[in-house]
């Protein structure tokens, strides 16, 4: 069985077993040996630890893979004004779609109404941490201690430093090719960390979404089915739609191939429900199963899994009119341009804050004069639509940086055309070097 197809299988075991873990705890007596060897034995215990190993491990890669991806990226550029029309490409896609996100969150809500007839919850209680200002948010983008902002994970100050140093790389002659050289070697060492790391992907996949469903199940999302459907769909559409549609339209390639090459990279996005963990998965996609090169992957994917959140911005659309229409509150034009702005510019702006899909959907409620209380409606199926959510937002991420080569003439056409290359990326390789020795 192929790797991507393990991993699926591992997802389906976990959301069944957590599945009839969640029906056991409903049904056994509280007081039972057994009911605590489930709940404290099983899901608290062994699939908890599990899990949590997993995106431990997950996360260990990220700052390494994002620097030495974007520090070799930046120095095989070789001039600044390369890097400016890749830089320029990228970022200006991220903020289209995001726009663009946003947009349909607010049309598909307007015209469904899921929040019609909805009684508020007394019991519901969120107390909404409080967002930056927009002048702090751009100085903090900056690192004062680049080692400081590596050991806290602020990734948009490792990204500016990593930049900083690539671009440094490219004018400092010998000493400068001497340094990009031992960044190359160590991007292969991180690649091969990830190839291990895929490896144990099953077992990591099954634990945390036995743990997920055993401790919520599905009866929350009975409660707020028209919220939850109406925002599944749109971020369905959007993923297999708008991405699909603007691949099509700027560079002719078929999108089918880049979606049924996505199926691992998703995997790993809907178990972890994080863009930034999934990176290492995402990374390798794009350079080995769609045929971006490293200097343009090396810069839009790690910059992506930090700006791009369109799956975030489509629910903050959909949320803000379904919270309005609870609380009987018609939003005016000038307010649904608002959201539209705010929800856009938070997918940059709050990228490193903790929490940032609730802590924005926050702002974007103070901005158009919602109460803010309103969050705690959504927060009980919030965690399975975070993880379609990332789903979307690596979509995204692969999906720009496949156009923005193809635009640079970075694209390696007979890799993204060939449904086997990088098939089952480091086991075949630990098999050959088996067979060898």
């Amino acid at each position: 069985m192929s790797l991507t197809n393990r991993i699926l299988l591992a997802m389906v075991a976990g959301i069944a077993l957590g599945s009839c873990l969640e029906w056991l705890m409903g049904v056994i007596d509280p007081a039972a040996g057994l009911h605590a060897f489930i709940e404290n034995g099983l899901i608290l215990g062994l699939f908890d630890v599990v899990g949590r190993i997993f995106i431990a491990s997950l996360k260990l890669l990220v700052v390494p893979l994002v620097m030495v991806s974007l520090i070799c990226g930046m120095s095989s550029l070789g001039t600044s004004s390369r890097m400016g029309s890749i830089a320029g490409r990228t970022i200006g896609l991220y903020l289209l779609t995001t726009c663009v996100a946003v947009t349909l969150g607010l049309s598909a809500a307007l015209l469904i109404g899921p929040g019609t007839g909805v009684e508020v919850m007394a019991s519901a209680a969120y107390e909404a941490k409080a967002a930056p200002p927009l002048t702090d948010t751009l100085v903090n983008i900056f690192p004062s201690n680049p080692f400081k902002a590596m050991a806290e994970g602020q990734m948009l100050q490792v990204i500016v430093f990593a930049l900083l140093v690539g671009f440094a790389l490219t004018r400092a002659g010998e000493a400068g090719e001497r340094i990009a050289s031992w960044f190359r070697d160590m991007e292969v060492i991180v690649m091969k960390m990830v190839g291990i790391l895929i490896e144990l992907a099953p077992y990591g996949v099954f634990a945390l979404l036995t743990k997920l469903f055993a401790t919520m199940g599905f009866g929350t999302i009975v409660d707020l089915a028209a919220y939850f459907f109406t925002l599944l769909g749109v971020l369905l559409f959007h993923g297999l739609v708008v991405y699909t549609g603007l691949l099509k339209i700027l560079t002719g390639l078929n999108p089918g191939i880049l979606l049924q090459k996505m199926r691992r990279v998703w995997a790993f996005a809907f178990s972890t429900a994080s863009s930034g963990a999934t990176l290492p998965i995402t990374l390798r996609t794009v350079e080995k199963r769609l045929g971006v090169s490293k200097s343009v992957a090396g810069f839009s994917v790690p910059l992506g899994a930090t700006i791009n959140m369109d799956g975030t911005a489509i629910m903050q659309g959909v949320a803000t009119v379904f919270i309005a229409q609870v609380y009987g509150v018609d939003l005016t034009g000038g307010q649904l341009l608002m959201v539209v702005l705010t929800a856009t510019l938070a997918s940059i702006g709050t990228a490193a804050v903790p929490g940032v899909g609730l802590i924005t959907l926050a702002l974007v409620l103070q901005q158009a004069g919602l109460p803010v209380e309103g969050v705690a409606l959504i927060i009980g199926v919030d965690r399975f639509l975070d993880m379609v959510r990332t789903m979307v937002n690596v979509t995204g991420d692969a999906t720009v940086a496949t156009i923005v080569a193809h635009q640079e003439s970075e694209l390696d056409r007979a890799i993204y055309l060939d449904p086997n290359a990088d098939h089952d990326g480091d086991l075949e390789d630990s098999q050959t070097t088996g067979a060898a020795a």
